[in-house]
């Protein structure tokens, strides 16, 4: 993992937390896992208008540790719809050099989730044009833990040697991310990505997730873009 003085030509890495399914749904007098679909849908929307606005890197907050408290019925849906875009979606991303890679827990998943997981993983390896990571059964802070108990056993002491062994834990690695947008109205993090975050900027919008169109996408690019990321310095230097 590169330190947070990118290269200015490296492509951008976008993370997003897709809030606000199960409210879409309530809005509109449908159950909930009918938000949860919608959302799905949106995804294939989201990925095609990154791969056109040049995203490197486009991490997606899927299924959060956190989850497995909601009711069984739901949390199935959630393992389903994602079960469904990797053998739906999987030759599609091939066409399109789009890799997909799956952050998080693996112990706790279906085994025939996983199974799909793996065959997408492999099979997209080649991908190029988009790094489409999804965070399952992902925690920020027990990513974070469980690499700190393997550090001790690092050559290397630093935060350099660090993330590599955060990003074993994780069965993936990416630069830090640059843009870090949440949809659905709510202004925190939700214990994602938060080594990564350090610097990240972040653009929060009451839009519900299965409503984020490509041009709040492409809205949300712009106003990164009008920022001055300084990483400490004084107003004016970060570029120089």
């Amino acid at each position: 993992m590169k330190s947070e003085r990118q290269p200015k030509e490296q492509r951008l890495h976008v993370a997003i937390i897709m809030d606000g399914n199960g409210r879409w749904a309530q809005a509109r007098n449908l159950p909930r896992a009918a938000g949860h679909r919608a959302g799905a849908e949106n995804v294939r929307s989201v990925v095609e208008s990154a791969l056109r606005l040049g995203v490197g890197t486009l991490t997606l907050y899927a299924f959060s540790s956190d989850n497995w408290q909601r009711p069984p019925a739901e949390v199935g849906t959630l393992m389903r719809l994602l079960h469904e875009y990797l053998l739906t979606d999987t030759n599609a991303c091939i066409q399109h050099g789009v890799r997909l890679s799956i952050i998080g827990r693996r112990d706790r998943l279906p085994r025939a989730l996983c199974d799909a997981i793996e065959i997408a993983e492999a099979a997209t390896a080649a991908g190029r044009a988009l790094h489409l990571r999804f965070a399952v059964d992902y925690s920020a802070r027990d990513a974070i833990f469980r690499a700190a108990k393997r550090f001790y056993k690092a050559t290397e002491l630093s935060p350099q040697s660090f993330a590599a062994v955060l990003a074993e834990v994780n069965h993936d690695g990416a630069q830090d991310v640059d843009l870090l947008i949440r949809t659905g109205g709510e202004q925190r993090l939700s214990d994602f990505l938060l080594w990564e975050s350090a610097y990240a900027e972040l653009y929060f919008t009451n839009r519900m997730w299965p409503d984020f169109t490509a041009e709040d996408l492409a809205a949300a690019l712009a106003e990164f873009r009008a920022r001055e990321r300084r990483f400490g310095r004084v107003p004016g230097a970060a570029a120089s």
